[in-house]
């Protein structure tokens, strides 16, 4: 196979298809009562995603268990808690379904869909022509490389590859996580370090590449924003703190995937997806999927 045969690989971040089918979509009952609205919004932008952007191997990671390790590590990271129920029922469902689709699916416990992500692009970058990430989270940024692994937000139809994550946050993708930790993630649930804002921690985590490869005396930086001598006492005061919210950001690239390249690709809908459908009362979801008959 050349390289131009290789296939394009497409990694979802299910979650938050999810959250956002929920916040856009209305809502859609099921015969039994369940609410499903989002379930059907994640089914129809993904059969968007193989009929009309021509996806042929996919995998959407999910998170199957909110908690993580990093609630282990962080008591303020993110939990559960002020997610309406009526959300958090619709994960298992979601799952399910796009299994019925014939998809790949990666249901992380202990880790995050960030860190599925992540391990699916580490594992299949030198099998694939491309590997997208399909999501606009930007921890994921981190695991851009060059134009071969790019991030890429469907909704706004915005494409990041590696100059384009240096043009937005003002760092390579290596850096992320040390950048992340100095400006810290609302989403996520850690706070970053006091008056080190987006600029600032660019400007010198560029410079110097690391966190831990930050000098405590400024004098020594290589580039120093405004107020750097403040932001030097706050970093060296809180270096431990710092380091522990950029363990927070890493991604892990040890999860669970045990797919070859062959086993994304996409072969159709199972059995189960019209009994699926039935069950919870989605019309339309297989007659926009390729191969399939818009009148069925």
């Amino acid at each position: 196979m050349t390289a131009d045969e290789r296939p394009c690989v497409h990694l979802v971040d299910a979650t938050f298809e999810l959250f956002r089918a929920y916040f856009s979509h209305p809502s859609l009952r099921a015969p039994d009562g369940r609410e499903v609205g989002a379930v059907r919004g994640v089914m129809m932008t993904l059969a968007f995603l193989l009929r009309d952007e021509g996806a042929t191997h996919v995998a959407c990671a999910t998170d199957h268990v909110v908690r993580s390790f990093r609630n282990d590590l962080f008591a303020g990271y993110k939990t559960e808690e002020g997610v309406d129920p009526a959300l958090l029922d619709q994960f298992p469902i979601v799952e399910r379904a796009m299994r019925a689709m014939g998809l790949v699916v990666w249901p992380m416990v202990e880790l995050e869909a960030d860190d599925g992500l992540a391990s699916g692009a580490a594992r299949f970058a030198d099998a694939a022509r491309q590997v997208i990430l399909a999501t606009p989270d930007k921890d994921l940024a981190q695991c851009v490389r060059g134009d071969h692994v790019v991030m890429v937000d469907r909704m706004r139809k915005k494409t990041l590859d590696e100059d384009g994550v240096r043009a937005k946050f003002g760092v390579s993708p290596a850096s992320i996580p040390d950048w992340l930790a100095l400006v810290g993630d609302d989403s996520d649930g850690y706070p970053g370090l006091p008056g080190w804002g987006a600029r600032s921690a660019a400007t010198v985590v560029d410079a110097h590449g690391t966190i831990e490869a930050i000098p405590d005396d400024p004098t020594d930086w290589k580039a120093r924003p405004r107020g750097a001598d403040k932001l030097a006492a706050t970093l060296r005061e809180r270096r431990d703190e710092a380091l522990l919210y950029k363990k927070l950001a890493t991604l892990r690239l040890d999860a669970p995937i045990r797919e070859t390249l062959d086993d994304l690709r996409w072969r159709g809908p199972t059995d189960d997806l019209p009994r699926l459908c039935a069950e919870l009362g989605i019309q339309g979801v297989r007659e926009r999927l390729p191969g399939q008959d818009r009148r069925a």
